[in-house]
């Protein structure tokens, strides 16, 4: 009897893969330096299980890699509910998900969409495809989603973004913008090619599922309305919500979970055409 439970235990043991929440470093060639990242895989991931969706979650201005598990602990949840990997990297103080064009040190767009992808498909159980990931976040991350979604449409299938500083006009003076794209009287022209309102106008025409949101009581509430009237008028498909709410963690948490629905049920009919 005991060989029997210990024959158990053993099997058991080699058909599970860690699953929950992972602290990796990602080294970044372009940037020379290792960077950390969560990757939260859902209960369902195991040695024999399929491969999975993913879907890479940005913090905002300030923040780092663990906010999202800190002040939302049910993304793990979410991620054995929708079935799908999360990955939260961190992207610095105030990277704004650029490769910035005046400081070749920060290059946190080649991270997020070629480095830190390259990684997690080599390391974890993925679908390795842009129907299987999406990209979205709050606030700087919510810029930083659709920057990153729209101009590598080929990488993800869909983004979204939380209270997206979409506009960077509106923060000329804040949050280190000018640190990362120069000041609006030499370098005019980065404040439209790097912000996502005048980014939509090089929209490709694909099939690309877009989300994002904002609370009414947001300070960039005006900036996501704007965007999503340019895109009517651009004819450019996308699902855009407005409800009550401020730029706080009270709002992203009633977000995400929005947000991933959307992402996971994307990740469906793929899956479903695929079958076809």
């Amino acid at each position: 009897m005991k060989k029997l439970f210990l024959l158990t235990a053993w099997v058991l043991a080699a058909n599970i893969v860690i699953a929950g929440v992972d602290t990796v470093q990602v080294y970044s060639k372009a940037m020379h330096k290792t960077i950390k990242t969560i990757v939260i895989t859902p209960n369902s991931y195991t040695k024999e299980s399929d491969r999975f969706p993913v879907v890479y979650l940005l913090h905002g201005f300030s923040g780092d890699y663990t906010n999202w598990i800190k002040n939302v602990p049910q993304i793990e949840r979410y991620a054995s509910d929708y079935r799908l990997l999360i990955v939260c990297p961190d992207g610095g103080y105030s990277s704004w998900y650029f490769d910035s064009p005046i400081d070749t040190t920060f290059k946190y767009e080649t991270f997020v969409a070629n480095e830190l992808i390259n990684y997690i498909d080599t390391h974890y159980k993925t679908i390795a495809a842009a129907n299987a990931r999406a990209i979205t976040g709050l606030s700087m991350g919510g810029h930083g989603g659709l920057f990153l979604g729209l101009r590598h449409a080929d990488i993800y299938g869909a983004c979204g973004s939380m209270s997206g500083g979409v506009d960077l006009h509106y923060s000329t003076r804040k949050f280190d913008v000018a640190k990362r794209i120069g000041d609006t009287a030499h370098y005019a022209d980065n404040w439209k090619n790097y912000s996502v309102l005048w980014v939509v106008e090089k929209y490709p025409k694909t099939r690309q599922k877009i989300i994002f949101d904002c609370g009414t009581d947001d300070f960039f509430y005006n900036d996501n309305k704007a965007l999503h009237v340019k895109m009517l008028q651009l004819q450019i498909p996308h699902d855009y919500i407005e409800r009550p709410g401020k730029h706080d963690w009270n709002y992203w948490s009633n977000a995400i979970q929005y947000q991933l629905l959307f992402f996971y049920k994307f990740f469906e009919q793929m899956n479903e055409n695929l079958k076809r």
